[in-house]
């Protein structure tokens, strides 16, 4: 069995990368996962499982030492420093532009090449994948392909410099683009998670790149019927992002709720995750407060329960129309869930991906909502539930097996060109 070694840090990349680990050797490849320490409780910080390291070859670097950024970080997140905390954003933004140049995990790069080194002193590695973000990971690969002549692939679960949410300025991105250029030049294969955004890093490479989307793990579908919630629940798992309003769903209930159609009652609206604070105030300008309520953040698991069990599973999708080709992973959670989706926002991937697989409604209006709502309720009200039309065979294209199906073809072709 051929070997690929994985340079990623796995609390961004899960979980994309463990995902694409469990399934590779059905297809020929052995990963090495190179990251930084897992701790003790991985999966408590967002990480892979807790069982990761005995299941899977991993070497673990010490992570690189935090400074001020790190708190100056917390600080805004705490309320105390609300009222300066624009202020507090604006400093670190501009310290981090400069000392964070290209991310906060630039300190991790010598001690992983250094790792590297005395891994492939001892034995062959026939292939590297790399996984960014953070893009140390990148330059990380590119030192090793450089020195060792092993071909190359690099993986981009967010954009570089094109990122929808790149943070800093005009100057620092027209110096960071040329280093993501020079950086990927020595690449033999890009990877991207949606055709769109392929084709964006196509046009700044002036290569092909691969679209290989997120997915889930077919071990982890819902495989029977869940017990439903007795009302009529939709559940949103996961943050809400700038650009993403769940304003439109609370607009459409509260319509709904206003004309008769919906017992207020009867219906729960459920979002797991980090409170967000302008939830709170939509939800109050709706007058829905005691029908949407934030539970905070709860386990992986407990996450893939509350969708099994809920009647409708909420996506809200990027608002911004030039960024129409981002997926969530959230989406593909869903899917396994097997429940029905109700998608908002402005996203022609998603509503393409729904589509396909029937495994729900794409409403980029308040009206397209409402519409769905209304007959989704009736027929909860009708049978108790809302009926699943998702087709499990197009579902099926979207796991983590599939996922592996396709890096393990790229492997096997710039393998084949390097022989």
């Amino acid at each position: 069995m051929k070997k690929v070694l994985i340079i990623a840090n796995l609390f961004y990349a899960s979980p994309r990368i463990p995902g694409l680990v469990k399934y590779l050797p059905e297809f020929g490849w052995q990963p090495i996962i190179l990251a930084t320490s897992l701790g003790e409780r991985p999966d408590e910080r967002f990480g892979p499982p807790n069982d990761f390291r005995k299941n899977y070859r991993v070497i673990e670097t010490p992570s690189p030492t935090k400074d001020v950024g790190t708190r100056v970080k917390k600080r805004m997140r705490s309320k105390k420093y609300h009222v300066v905390r624009p202020l507090l954003k604006f400093l670190y933004r501009r310290y981090s532009e400069i000392v964070h140049y290209p991310d906060e995990e630039k300190g991790w790069k010598p001690l992983a090449v250094e790792a590297a080194n005395e891994l492939l002193q001892k034995e062959e590695v026939d292939a590297i994948i790399s996984s960014s973000s953070p893009a140390t990971c990148h330059l990380i690969a590119e030192e090793i392909k450089n020195k060792y002549k092993i071909p190359w692939v690099a993986d981009f679960r967010d954009l570089w410099t094109q990122n929808h949410n790149y943070p800093y300025s005009i100057l620092r991105k027209i110096f960071e683009k040329r280093l993501e250029v020079e950086t990927l030049s020595t690449s033999d294969a890009l990877v991207t998670t949606s055709q769109p955004l392929a084709e964006e890093l196509s046009i700044l490479h002036k290569k092909k790149v691969y679209a290989i989307t997120n997915g889930f793990d077919p071990d982890e579908v819902n495989n029977g019927m869940s017990d439903l919630t007795s009302k009529f629940t939709i559940t949103y798992t996961g943050q809400i992002y700038k650009r993403q309003d769940p304003s439109k769903l609370l607009s459409a209930l509260k319509d709904l709720i206003s004309d008769g159609t919906i017992n207020p009652n009867e219906v729960e609206v459920r979002f797991y995750g980090p409170e967000d604070e302008s939830l709170v105030e939509e939800t109050k300008k709706y007058g829905l407060g005691a029908i949407v309520k934030q539970h905070g953040v709860i386990t992986r698991h407990d996450s893939f329960e509350r969708q099994r069990e809920s009647q409708l599973l909420f996506q809200i999708n990027w608002e911004d129309p030039e960024k129409k080709g981002l997926y969530s992973g959230k989406i593909f959670e869903y899917l396994a869930a097997h429940r029905p989706i109700l998608a908002t926002g402005d996203n022609d991937t998603v509503k393409k991906l729904v589509e396909e697989t029937r495994s729900g409604m794409y409403c980029p209006s308040i009206e397209d909502i409402k519409k769905a709502l209304s007959e989704s309720y009736s027929e909860y009200k009708s049978t108790g539930a809302v009926t699943y039309h998702g087709s499990i065979s197009k579902i099926n294209k979207y796991s983590y097996r599939e996922m592996a199906r396709g890096f393990a073809d790229i492997l096997g072709t710039i393998s084949a060109a390097g022989a």
